[in-house]
Formats: C-alpha cells, sequence, structure tokens
C-alpha cells in the first residue's frame, strides 16, 4: 500500500493534471461583461449602443431579427430591428476574446394600428394621422402594395430607381 502512495506522488493521475489545467485556462480568460439589461429596438429602427472599449468584432445570433454594426469612432454600436423577436450579439476585442454579449429584442412600434381581417392584417402607422404602413406579419397582397408606393414614392423624390 506504500508503494502505492508513493507512485502516486511522484506521478499525479490525468484527472488532476487536466482539472489543474482547466482551472489555469478558466482564471486567465478575460471575463465575459453582460450588459446590464436586454437592448431593446423597435423594428426598422436603429439605436446607438456604448460597448467596452478595444471592441472590434461584433456578432449577432440572428441576423433576420437585428443588424450590429461597430463604428470606427468611439466604443459605440448601432443596432437596427430588422424582423420580431430576441437574439444576442457577442463582442470580441482584437485577440478574438469575448469582451461583452446581451440579448436584443425587438418589437413593433408604439404608434401602429393593426386591423385584422379574418386572416389578413394590415398595419398603420399613426404619427399623428393614421396611414398605410408596410410591416412584417401584413398580408402579402397589401404588404406589397404598399411596399411599391413606397418605392414609386422615393424613386420620384430622389430621382433614384
Amino acid at each position: 500500500m506504500r508503494r502505492s502512495f508513493v507512485i502516486f506522488r511522484k506521478r499525479p493521475r490525468p484527472i488532476v493534471w487536466t482539472c489543474l489545467v482547466l482551472a489555469a485556462a478558466y482564471s486567465a480568460a478575460a471575463p465575459v461583461r453582460a450588459m446590464e439589461e436586454a437592448i431593446s429596438v423597435t423594428v426598422d429602427q436603429a439605436k446607438l449602443v456604448k460597448v467596452p472599449a478595444g471592441t472590434e468584432t461584433l456578432i449577432v445570433g440572428n441576423a433576420a431579427v437585428a443588424d450590429v454594426t461597430l463604428l470606427k469612432q468611439g466604443p459605440m454600436m448601432i443596432v437596427t430591428g430588422k424582423g420580431f423577436g430576441e437574439t444576442n450579439f457577442i463582442a470580441l476585442d482584437g485577440a478574438g476574446n469575448p469582451v461583452a454579449q446581451s440579448s436584443i429584442r425587438v418589437s413593433g412600434g408604439k404608434d401602429a394600428l393593426l386591423v385584422q381581417r379574418g386572416m389578413e392584417r394590415q398595419s398603420y402607422s399613426c404619427t399623428p394621422q393614421c396611414l398605410p404602413a408596410a410591416k412584417l406579419g401584413d398580408d402579402p397582397k397589401y404588404f406589397n402594395e404598399v411596399a411599391a408606393q413606397i418605392k414609386d414614392h422615393n424613386a420620384q423624390a430622389g430621382g433614384l430607381p
């Protein structure tokens, strides 16, 4: 029995080394800051959000819900609501280490009127008058008609196709 004890002291078991290596790696890793609360943004709108200094890369979980863009001047990013729902983002430093992360919640606007006719939905923006608006989830025929009017109007106003 003593011989077994001496062998153990001279050669630690692989599990001990594994635990020591994992503990050292965990303590050496840069801490990931969780942002205070989830970032809330309205669909089709942008919001400026501060990120930790040294952030060089942003990763968004679902680009169909939100888009994130890192500004070159200062530690700021732009979060744009693309679709309804929730996703997350992770900020990385120059070495690829995570420095921050947070949830992003995208919701509809507050000044909207939704008209539901059976399975068909139509959206109106009521600021201050209620006018047609193309929103995600609208009936395809209504959505395409409103989107075409918006496109034609923008082309006439700016001379763009």
